[in-house]
């Protein structure tokens, strides 16, 4: 398990490393082909600032070597905001007096044909974390009713047992986003502080369940600000690094989503991550990462997308909405889980990455499950 070799690691990283490097450590580590986790933290710390232009170039040679210029997109369609957790950071908390709503199989099949209607192909479908209001059951009819409009069906909820994430991918589902918030125990313990959620062990080992059970992507992540970036972006990364060698098979990816505001208040705990230093987060990702996917979402706002996107983001949200309902103009509209910062439709975001030099990708994933299906 990782928790293991984080541990490791963690024994290995004292308060005091990331001021114990030198721009020597820095001009070394951009002098290798291969980085490995000890050059990782050479290339997050306080060091490596004064070198991002010449990891930009190296990150974007390497994105462009393993991916081409191809942007994936995708959006997401949020089923339901009831949650039993108590998260200090999240508009979804328990005790936070929000309007509160589940969709009907009936009605998301309504957000997907309006997301379908976009052109967009890859779909993420998210719900608070209740299993008393949207269980493992709901969520299996809803992805069976969307699974024949897109290509690819991804979630984003609570951690799942093995058995439940493989009738979820008998049903259709491809991917799986889960992050771990941060993965620092004694922060994590107190921007959770009641809920199933606390139990830091079974989400952390959720992904590794995911790819037991045989689905397709993973994509993980910290969520930065909530402590120390640094370490959880290092964490993040070596946690990435260990599925792509447990599980060659699986694409792997990672996320680099920062704190947005939300209803509530988090501002005793929260490390606000400086556009810098979400540049070289990135690149440090993609040097170390040269093969993992790196999703950018509309937490940015639309200048900063433009500009992180030749950087190593290999697949960007487009047309996003953060509320329960609002695709199709639905009556049953609830609150957002945040404020999004890129407003932009999907035509915009498309007309963007072109204008970049990019190519937008509304399908970049052959469902070869439905194939063998058919050719039975």
């Amino acid at each position: 398990m990782f928790y293991e070799q984080k541990t490791e690691w963690q024994q290995r990283l004292p308060e005091s490393i990331w001021t114990s490097y030198s721009r020597v450590d820095v001009e070394r580590v951009l002098a290798r082909e291969t980085v490995l986790p000890e050059d990782l933290a050479i290339l997050l710390s306080p060091a490596a600032q004064p070198y991002l232009e010449p990891m930009a170039k190296k990150a974007q040679a390497l994105t462009i070597r393993h991916f081409g210029r191809t942007i994936g997109l995708f959006t997401p369609l949020y089923l339901a905001n009831f949650c039993s957790n108590s998260c200090l950071y999240c508009s979804f908390h328990a005790g936070n007096e929000i309007v509160r709503c589940k969709l009907s199989v009936e009605q998301a099949i309504k957000e997907g044909e309006a997301i379908s209607s976009t052109g967009l192909q890859h779909l993420l479908l998210l719900t608070g974390e209740s299993r008393s209001q949207s269980g493992p059951a709901y969520i299996e009819q809803c992805v069976r009713a969307l699974r024949p409009m897109f290509a690819s069906l991804g979630l984003e909820v609570y951690p799942l047992s093995t058995e439940e994430y493989r009738r979820l991918y008998e049903a259709g589902v491809d991917s799986v986003t889960l992050f771990q918030e941060t993965y620092q125990e004694s922060t994590y313990a107190l921007v959770h502080p009641s809920g199933p959620k606390r139990d830091y062990h079974y989400r952390l080992e959720a992904p590794e369940r995911a790819c037991s059970a045989g689905i397709s992507s993973i994509n993980i992540g910290a969520l930065l600000g909530i402590s120390d970036w640094r370490r959880d972006a290092f964490y993040s990364a070596l946690h990435a690094d260990y599925l792509q060698r447990k599980y060659p098979g699986v694409e792997v990816a990672i996320s680099v989503p920062r704190l947005r505001p939300y209803a509530g208040s988090f501002s005793s705990f929260a490390t606000p991550v400086t556009d810098a230093a979400l540049v070289q987060i990135i690149l440090a990702y993609r040097l170390f990462l040269p093969r993992a996917g790196l999703t950018l979402s509309t937490r940015e706002s639309p200048q900063m997308r433009e500009n992180l996107l030749p950087l190593g983001i290999t697949r960007i949200s487009a047309g996003a909405l953060t509320s329960v309902g609002g695709y199709s103009e639905t009556d049953n509209v609830g609150s957002a889980q945040f404020e999004i910062a890129d407003e932009r439709s999907v035509p915009e975001v498309v007309q963007m990455i072109r204008a970049k030099g990019y190519l937008p990708a509304f399908c970049d994933w052959v469902n070869m499950r439905e194939r063998n299906a058919v050719a039975q």
